[in-house]
């Protein structure tokens, strides 16, 4: 269209309300962040000026999505607002078994206690955090198989977030029958929010197909991905995003969504598939721990909501927006030094903390350091996707993911001369050692005090 041949990628929408931000001393920030354990997610939100700790439920509804919420049906078995997500659902995905959770986190409970045996084994392009945690309470183990390139922040290839085929071929024959199933995560978040090519979801499906084991997507951030197959991967940029969705979902079994990510709500999962047996064991384990299976936990003015968001989160217009705001952001990071994951991915910058500072040994977390920088220096938070968050981490990353349509250009800006005084100063940030330490999904609860950085070990 026409306004996209400017150079000003300009928000596709108006701003009708606004909410204020706080603005704190260095002092109170420093202050908050010993209050906090020096962990991130311990801060109250009126600590914060920026918050980049994740796009999960914090982006902004649309006039559309607050009207669907006021006219949400609340009825307890068959809702209205049940009827049209679920009609909604089907037609983006294909899959004919749609239930509706509170969150992503809890499609990956159901799926853990249902169809992955203690003992099995699944393999990803690389599992998120919840995703990780959940199975291995099942007492299954998830197995990371991400493409070589996915582990070089600074190599320009357009699908990093691809799985290793060569790999997979191997775990398939390694593990046997103790695979219960292969999973893709779209967009691979944990290897920089990079997109995974439409070649390699048909190329793992039909390795699962063959092997007889059931092909799941992680699917919280589909239109992002289906978005980057349109724009980057040869023919495809005459294939609108929405038959390119259908195409990835219809090479599945299944998927989980957090949809408070592409679902742009602020509480909502899908836990769906084309398979009734799993459909079956999913609907039990559904009324037991989240509600009716026409609810599954949310409201009905949150099944509104959530319909009017995936349709949304489709629209051409809307996701040029966001990759050019990803990508302005992950280049003026660059422009002022900061070493970043590249390309850009399609909801957060990745600073690559290792590099920015390399006198942190891995076991003393780059990556917390300088998030906690980023926060001391401007009250920017984000998070950590590094040894904290994932033990054993090959790369150090601070995730700083961008709502959707809350921030403006100016915020960006401003995150980005934050960064550019941390990094001034990278080479006395602390290191950060445990003091308490949660036997799972440390990184949420843990409590960290700084080492100072004449005190670390030299590395070699």
């Amino acid at each position: 269209m026409e306004h996209w041949s400017y150079r000003t990628i300009i928000e596709p929408f108006r701003i009708k309300a606004v909410e204020p931000i706080p603005f704190l001393t260095r002092e109170e920030r420093q202050a908050a962040l010993e209050r906090a354990g020096h962990n991130l997610f311990n801060l109250s939100a009126d600590e914060v000026t920026i918050d980049l700790l994740t796009d999960s439920g914090t982006g902004s509804m649309s006039a559309k999505q607050w009207a669907a919420l006021m006219d949400g049906d609340e009825s307890y078995a068959g809702s209205r607002s049940w009827a049209q997500l679920q009609e909604v659902v089907q037609q983006i995905t294909g899959m004919p078994y749609v239930l509706p959770c509170h969150q992503g986190r809890a499609a990956e409970r159901i799926l853990g206690r249902t169809v992955i045996p203690a003992g099995s084994v699944v393999l990803n392009n690389t599992h998120f955090d919840t995703t990780r945690a959940n199975i291995e309470q099942a007492g299954a183990q998830a197995v990371d198989l991400p493409v070589p390139v996915a582990h070089d922040p600074g190599d320009p290839s357009p699908f990093k977030g691809d799985m290793d085929l060569d790999a997979l071929d191997e775990a398939l024959a390694r593990h046997g029958d103790r695979v219960a199933m292969v999973m893709l995560t779209l967009t691979n978040n944990a290897a920089g929010g990079q997109p995974v090519s439409m070649q390699n979801i048909e190329a793992v499906s039909a390795r699962a197909r063959a092997a007889g084991i059931p092909f799941y997507l992680d699917a919280a951030r589909f239109a992002e991905n289906a978005w980057f197959i349109h724009v980057r991967e040869p023919g495809y940029r005459e294939v609108s995003v929405p038959e390119i969705a259908r195409r990835m979902f219809d090479l599945a079994d299944g998927f989980t969504m957090s949809a408070k990510k592409d679902g742009i709500v602020n509480i909502g999962g899908l836990l769906c598939t084309r398979r009734e047996d799993h459909y079956e064991k999913f609907k039990n384990e559904l009324i037991l721990g989240e509600g009716f299976v026409t609810y599954g936990g949310l409201a009905g003015r949150d099944l509104s909501a959530l319909a009017v968001g995936l349709q949304e989160a489709l629209d051409t217009d809307y996701l040029r927006y966001r990759e050019a705001s990803i990508a302005y952001f992950t280049e003026g990071l660059d422009q002022v030094g900061i070493p970043v994951v590249k390309p850009p991915g399609g909801h957060a910058v990745f600073i690559d903390a290792g590099a920015m500072a390399p006198h942190i040994p891995a076991e003393f977390f780059p990556g917390q350091a300088v998030a906690n920088a980023l926060y001391l220096e401007g009250g920017v938070r984000g998070v950590e996707i590094g040894s904290l968050m994932f033990p054993g981490a090959t790369m150090q990353l601070v995730r700083l993911a961008v709502p959707r349509r809350v921030y403006t250009q100016s915020h960006v800006d401003y995150a980005i001369e934050v960064a550019e005084r941390v990094a001034a100063r990278a080479a006395e940030l602390p290191g950060y050692r445990l003091t308490h330490e949660p036997p799972f999904l440390r990184h949420f609860s843990a409590r960290m005090e700084p080492v100072p950085a004449e005190r670390l070990p030299r590395r070699g």
